[in-house]
């Protein structure tokens, strides 16, 4: 995802900042400076200038929905009839005002686009994809629900360290 903002150089420090708040987004400034070896001062200015060059996208808390609330996670595969930029248009646009679908990301392969959801039950997640389905202006041509019954695996971070920064 790119930003339109200003890009400022991603030193080894700045690096540091944004590997560590990735990870720890609630960490405090004089635990940062102290992890990346700065001042407080220099750490916060760092972080601000990070922040309004558009480096952080938002800060959000990852929480344990089983204590939480009755859910259901799903992953919702879609084929759609027409799939030329403005054939996806209707759709993306649908799937943009519905909350619980977390995500939608298009791919290859014999589908066009997998989201990630969270609905308050099946009959919720079932309705919902009825609507979507029974919606033509959407062209979507099969819709295919696969419920997650188990997480093997679950993280919502990057794998910051095995990727290549762009210099």
């Amino acid at each position: 995802m790119k930003s339109n903002k200003s890009s400022i150089k991603l030193d080894a420090i700045n690096k540091k900042i944004l590997a560590t708040l990735h990870q720890h987004a609630d960490m405090s400034n004089q635990d940062l400076a102290d992890k990346v070896a700065l001042s407080p001062s220099a750490c916060f200015q760092r972080v601000k200038a990070l922040k309004e060059a558009g480096y952080f996208i938002n800060f959000q808390t990852e929480m344990d929905l089983d204590r939480i609330c009755e859910h259901v996670l799903a992953y919702v595969e879609f084929n759609l009839h027409d799939n030329t930029p403005m054939g996806r248009q209707a759709f993306e646009h649908a799937i943009s005002e519905i909350p619980e679908f977390m995500d939608c990301v298009r791919v290859s392969g014999d589908i066009d686009y997998i989201s990630f959801t969270c609905f308050q039950d099946i009959k919720a997640l079932n309705h919902c994809c009825n609507q979507l389905a029974a919606d033509s202006a959407l062209g979507i041509s099969r819709l295919n629900t696969r419920v997650i019954l188990e997480r093997a695996k679950w993280c919502l971070g990057y794998p910051l360290e095995k990727l290549r920064w762009i210099e």
